[in-house]
């Protein structure tokens, strides 16, 4: 015996109703995609900001600079003389003076030098006739020591400040450092009792001159 299908149940009969729902699905599909806009980050004109946060430049006036007038030029007068009329001379003024008033202005003569002015550098220093060591000579030659001195066992050394005058003379002795017993006194009595020196000079003329000697006491 064949089986029979029921008509309702047979599915070839609806197949035009699903493809043309198929088809509608398909171009829903195709359409939604290509009305699908993507949104991304938005971008900051960073370059339009700039323009319009730009400041305009202001305008800033030219300086006018007032130019003075020349001065006035004031027309000669002239002044009618009469023929026997006295007229004062004009003076004359000399531009050009005399080269050597011109020199004496510039270079004025020096001052002269104090007569008793004291250096202690010279351009050439005084020296002792004979040498250095022929004053030496004369200090231990003439030195004696002074008995209370010698009592007392002082030594050291007795500091002489003298002045060598313009003619050698040795002058102004004294004693600015000194140890007592007697020996400063000796100390200044040797030393100005030396013979005279060769003066200093300054300039190519004799000055004085002060020097500090140490005159030294030590017991054998």
């Amino acid at each position: 015996m064949e089986a029979k299908k029921n008509p309702k149940q047979d599915l070839s009969r609806k197949s035009s109703y699903f493809f043309s729902i198929g088809l509608l699905v398909s171009l829903l599909a195709v359409i939604t995609a290509f009305e699908w806009r993507s949104y991304s980050d938005p971008v900051i004109d960073l370059v339009q900001k700039k323009i319009d946060n730009f400041q305009p430049l202001l305008n800033i006036p030219l300086t006018k600079i007032e130019v003075p007038p020349p001065p006035k030029v004031r027309p000669l007068i002239f002044v009618e003389v009469k023929k026997n009329e006295k007229v004062d001379p004009v003076p004359i003024i000399d531009l050009e003076p005399d080269s050597t008033h011109y020199n004496s202005v510039l270079a004025p003569e020096p001052e002269p030098e104090p007569a008793d002015i004291i250096f202690n550098f010279v351009e050439e220093f005084a020296t002792p006739k004979g040498g250095n060591q022929a004053f030496y000579k004369h200090v231990s030659d003439n030195i004696k020591y002074p008995p209370q001195a010698r009592r007392m066992g002082i030594e050291g050394k007795v500091f002489v400040q003298f002045v060598i005058c313009k003619d050698g003379s040795v002058c102004d002795v004294k004693v600015v450092k000194g140890i007592g017993g007697g020996c400063d006194e000796e100390a200044v009595r040797v030393v100005q009792s030396a013979p005279a020196w060769n003066p200093g000079k300054q300039r190519g003329k004799p000055v004085k001159q002060r020097f500090t000697f140490p005159v030294v006491f030590k017991l054998g």
